[in-house]
């Protein structure tokens, strides 16, 4: 008897299934994110900030008061006024950060500002203390330009062991970040630039690895050709990738040296320029739907609205493909929704879903051997350190398609990447304190370690309130 078989199910059906699959898992994803976000509200008004200042050293009396301030101080000034290196071991200028920003590029928000924007900077400052042992300032500026923000950065530079700039506008970032460099004889640091790039090269080397493919021999496409793409663009290239397999998508299409905008990037925007001229050697034209035929890898750091990169997008890359949907708050499309269309390996920018690939796994950890350093700049061989050995924690905790990198549960890998940063310092000559490796390491444990003692301290001697129960939401009307 011949056996029968399923019927066939038309293509439109199936496309119509598949498509209303997808909407409800990007609906589901939707709703988490609109109940985290009124829960944050709702902990933002009950606690009125995420950080304060704590005295560090004993006040026993009234009498201790002459040591820490007037008459005592003045012998610590005329100390630093004859040699003002000193002021990193007679003052908490060793380790402590500004975290600056113009509020003109928050998160996927925009330009909101400096004042919207200093909750952002506040929870950098709790990620800088709680992960790295750093206290870090957040520093909203009200600046009516990129010369008015340096030279306000440049004025507060003698009170800091380093500056993190943060949220500021491409192309402007690469301008500020520049001119910072040269002025300042402290690090400078740009996390969207510099932490956002370390951490997606980081997951691109273990997906790279699960996937058995070359970086050598890989094609990319970066979605978006901001201040992580453009980076993460230049430290691939560093790492071995041929440019020409690299292809920049911007709001106009793809980056190439024939575009019609092409001569207005040289004046306005040199550092997409030059990527202009140095990648997509297979000369594609068009939008993102071009430039994903066949690809490897899509590197997406741009709109922050699912839908953004589309399943057809996925679908029409290379089998097995890699893709990162780095967009905050909300990525470029949702995992669930990138793995239904074929993706192999999917990493998005948040702690709430598998795979987070974000500036937070690097910028407490490099701070912290930078600052342990005293390191004078931070080179691009110091951010592919820290990339590497984010990188290779993974690898030491067990690398799989949903453990693409260390998470922040994960801290014994975070004094590990200290050390390395710390070791490149010395190694490039721009560390102002030689350290051994082993001393480097212990160090950032110590550091690292003490935060969370101390904030378990405040929390059982009820100095910090406990979390509050979130609201009892109305149920909605079913008549």
């Amino acid at each position: 008897m011949a056996q029968s078989s399923a019927a066939p199910v038309p293509e439109g059906r199936e496309a119509r299934r598949r498509e209303r699959a997808e909407r409800a898992l990007a609906d589901k994803s939707a709703a988490e994110t609109d109940l985290l976000g009124r829960r944050s509200v709702e902990l933002s008004r009950f606690y009125q900030g995420k950080i304060e200042t704590v005295p560090k050293v004993p006040v026993r009396s009234l009498a201790d008061f002459a040591l820490w301030y007037t008459p005592g101080v003045a012998e610590v000034s005329r100390t630093i006024r004859a040699n003002p290196e000193t002021s990193f071991d007679l003052t908490g200028r060793w380790n402590t950060v500004a975290i600056v920003t113009d509020g003109s590029r928050v998160l996927g928000l925009g330009d909101i500002g400096p004042r919207a924007a200093l909750p952002v900077m506040e929870g950098k400052a709790l990620l800088f203390k709680f992960l790295g042992g750093v206290d870090a300032i957040p520093i909203p500026i009200q600046a009516a330009s990129p010369d008015r923000f340096i030279q306000t950065v440049e004025a507060m530079a003698p009170a800091f062991g380093g500056i993190n700039l943060e949220d500021i506008a491409s192309p402007k970032c690469f301008g500020i970040l520049e001119e910072l460099q040269k002025r300042l004889e402290i690090p400078v640091w740009h996390d969207d630039q510099l932490g956002t790039a370390a951490a997606t090269v980081a997951g691109l080397l273990n997906a790279l690895e699960l996937t058995h493919r070359s970086m050598r021999e890989v094609r990319t496409v970066l979605l978006g050709a901001g201040a992580a793409n453009l980076v993460t663009a230049r430290l691939l290239i560093a790492l071995g990738h041929d440019p020409h397999r690299l292809s920049l998508v911007d709001q106009k299409g793809i980056l190439h040296a024939e575009r019609d905008d092409v001569d207005e990037l040289m004046l306005r925007n040199p550092w997409k320029y030059r990527f202009a001229l140095r990648t997509n050697g297979a000369g594609r034209t068009g939008d993102l739907a071009d430039a994903v035929r066949d690809a490897d890898v899509l590197l997406a750091a741009s709109t922050p609205r699912p839908g953004t990169v589309r399943p057809e997008h996925i679908r029409a890359m290379a089998e097995r493909p890699i893709v990162f949907a780095l967009a905050n708050p909300v990525p470029e499309i949702w995992p669930n929704v990138a793995r239904e269309a074929g993706a192999a390996i999917i990493a998005t920018g948040r702690s709430d879903f598998p795979n987070q690939v974000n500036n937070s796994l690097i910028f407490p950890a490099v701070f912290r051997g930078i600052l342990d350093a005293r390191a004078r700049s931070i080179p691009d061989e110091v951010v592919l350190a820290a990339a590497r050995e984010l990188a290779s924690g993974a690898n030491r905790t067990g690398l799989s398609e949903h453990h693409l990198l260390p998470t922040m549960e994960e801290p014994e890998v975070f004094p590990a990447i200290a050390a390395a940063v710390g070791d490149t310092a010395v190694r490039l000559g721009i560390a102002r304190r030689r350290l051994s490796h082993e001393e480097f390491l212990e160090r950032a444990r110590t550091m690292m370690a003490r935060s969370g003692r101390v904030v378990r301290a405040l929390g059982r001697a009820r100095l910090t309130a406990p979390m509050p129960r979130a609201r009892a939401r109305p149920r909605k009307d079913r008549s």
